[in-house]
């Protein structure tokens, strides 16, 4: 499994925007990590990233100059430490300081056997007075012995084969780790590398297995073909993927990258999924995908007033993928009606294909719930965030709301126990910095592909005072303010 650490995400930089100053205070680092197995036993595997741009240079007695990062990585089973790393991160060293706009990366293994860990990481510019800055998250290392497993997936920007091997050498390759999950317009190619351990042992001898992998919208899993590949392979003890997916022409949008291993029977052996976003304005959604679209006798057809069905098709843009999303934003008012019809019936007929029209009117109904609850005097319910929300994943299983706290803004936060079958105990902060029109704007999620702020507890109190460290998390409690228990357990129902 992989996930993504942050510590105080700079979204510019993070989008391949503008950098922040070289003399700024706080430490900009990215974490990713995955799981693998050896012969020697499981192992966990980091890839450290730090901004060039966010740690000061020292001019060393060669002339150049050059930063340090205190990094010390910890594995614990409740209070025990299994495994540990305390390093000096040192820099490339540079003849000048005038172009930072980098990152410089570290890669790190520990073996650690199967198990959930608490893992902790604390990282601490050396030539910097401040504090270090520590990140907790739970990691769980599962290799059984006794049926296949997969590794954790490694997006990987390019790999060259081993002419000498070294500890971080995997089979036979030297790999590059890619270290975040955004990809735009100028990444034409999406590339990854994962290891499949024991099909040998449950598919019979002289048989293969399909191994397969693809992109799907993260919204709705409903696959992209045209960014597919499948070929058969021979089971071993070990089976290892590298390859990567065009995805030139992909549009903007939320996607899930999926590797599958399937038996002669098409039943699925082995499966993961990584979520990725990327953006390409260049990708654009042609109306000639849906020319052949059939709607005679639908209920698409039936729609004839063009205001009713531009307002039906604008109600599903929470739900819609990216290019579905680029058809309603920018294509919606140049078509005519039955170009509108064909879109709309292809809309839901992808999402239902023996019962479209149940499924538009069973979401339709959820529509006019957003709109009766969270519509404000300049939005409709669909448009608003809580309404984008409440359309995409349902109602919450519980919400609290805070809207007379003398210290911060009115807010709320709403507790979801599984989103999207996969993720569990996800949680969204709204708040409402204007309250004339009561628009209550998401703030901070934990849900993958969600708006995510640590300092949500700070802008919450932006009503009294302004933060003076961007770097900051936390806020001193004060009467009146209820963030912190609300978040760790919202209680009402919507």
């Amino acid at each position: 499994m992989k996930k993504s650490l942050c510590f105080l995400i700079l979204a510019s930089l993070i989008l391949g925007g503008a950098s922040a100053s070289a003399s700024a205070k706080n430490l900009w680092a990215y974490l990713t990590y995955a799981t693998f197995n050896s012969p020697e036993g499981p192992y966990v595997e980091t890839y450290l990233s730090i901004a060039g741009n966010s740690v000061k240079w020292v001019k060393q007695p060669n002339g150049k100059f050059k930063a340090t990062v205190n990094v010390l990585m910890t594995f614990k089973d409740k209070d025990d430490i299994k495994a540990f790393k305390k390093y000096e991160l040192n820099s490339n060293e540079l003849p000048d300081t005038s172009n930072l706009n980098f990152q410089f990366i570290d890669q790190q293994r520990f073996k650690i056997a199967n198990g959930t860990y608490k893992f902790e990481i604390q990282l601490s510019d050396k030539n910097k007075k401040a504090e270090p800055m520590p990140y907790t998250q739970m990691i769980g290392v599962d290799f059984p012995a006794d049926k296949p497993s997969m590794s954790g997936v490694e997006m990987i920007k390019s790999y060259t084969k081993v002419e000498t091997p070294t500890a971080l050498s995997k089979s036979g390759y030297n790999l590059v780790p890619n270290m975040y999950n955004f990809y735009n317009d100028e990444d034409a190619k999406l590339g990854f590398y994962a290891e499949l351990y024991g099909l040998d042992k449950v598919i019979p001898q002289g048989q293969m297995f399909l191994l397969t992998y693809h992109v799907e919208y993260f919204e709705n899993n409903i696959k992209l073909n045209e960014f597919a590949k499948a070929h058969k392979e021979t089971p071993k003890a070990v089976n290892v993927v590298l390859a990567d997916v065009n995805i030139k022409d992909l549009a903007t949008g939320n996607y899930n990258l999926v590797i599958e291993a399937r038996n002669a029977n098409n039943e699925v052996i082995l499966s993961k999924k990584v979520f990725f976003q990327r953006t390409n304005p260049k990708a654009t959604y042609s109306v000639t995908q849906i020319a052949s679209t059939d709607i005679k006798g639908t209920f698409s057809e039936k729609i004839m007033i063009v205001d009713t069905l531009n307002e039906y098709i604008r109600s599903l843009y929470p739900i819609a993928t990216g290019y579905e999303k680029d058809f309603i934003h920018y294509q919606l008012t140049k078509t005519d009606l039955q170009t509108k019809q064909k879109f709309f019936y292809s809309f839901w007929s992808q999402r239902s294909s023996t019962e479209p029209e149940k499924a538009w009117t069973a979401y339709n109904s959820q529509v006019k719930i957003a709109q009766e609850h969270f519509a404000t005097t300049i939005k409709k319910g669909y448009d608003t965030d809580r309404g984008r929300v409440f359309l995409e994943y349902g109602p919450p299983n519980a919400r609290e709301g805070h809207y007379t706290e003398p210290n911060s803004y009115p807010y709320e936060i709403w507790q979801y126990y599984t989103l999207n079958n996969s993720q569990r105990n996800r949680k969204f902060v709204f708040y409402s910095p204007d309250m004339v029109t009561a628009d209550f704007i998401l703030l901070h999620s934990d849900a993958i592909g969600e708006q995510y702020d640590p300092q949500w507890k700070v802008f919450l109190r932006n009503k009294m005072t302004m933060p003076v460290d961007i770097s900051e998390t936390q806020t001193v409690n004060v009467w009146g303010d209820y963030s912190e228990d609300s978040w760790t357990l919202p209680t009402t129902n919507l």
